[in-house]
């Protein structure tokens, strides 16, 4: 993750499940609330979709740690 403006998504489920322990980490630290992070898809056919469901996954994911950042940003 960095401060692009553009929102980037993690790579793999085991990076969008660091992404996620890591910044709910560092708000339950601060006591800070934020809706629960997206979770894992169960319903992928394994094909390789285009539209797979882990590529909305990943994009929400991203938006969640987006989000998760300003929240901490703003605290301070």
């Amino acid at each position: 993750m960095n401060d692009d403006s553009q929102t980037l998504a993690p790579d793999s489920a085991y990076q969008a499940r660091q992404w996620i322990a890591g910044l709910s980490a560092k708000l339950a630290e601060r006591g800070i609330v934020l809706r629960d992070p997206p979770e894992e898809p169960t319903s992928c056919c394994g094909r390789g979709c285009n539209g797979c469901v882990w590529e909305g996954y990943f994009n929400a994911v991203g938006y969640w740690c987006e989000q998760a950042q300003e929240a901490l940003q703003k605290q301070g």
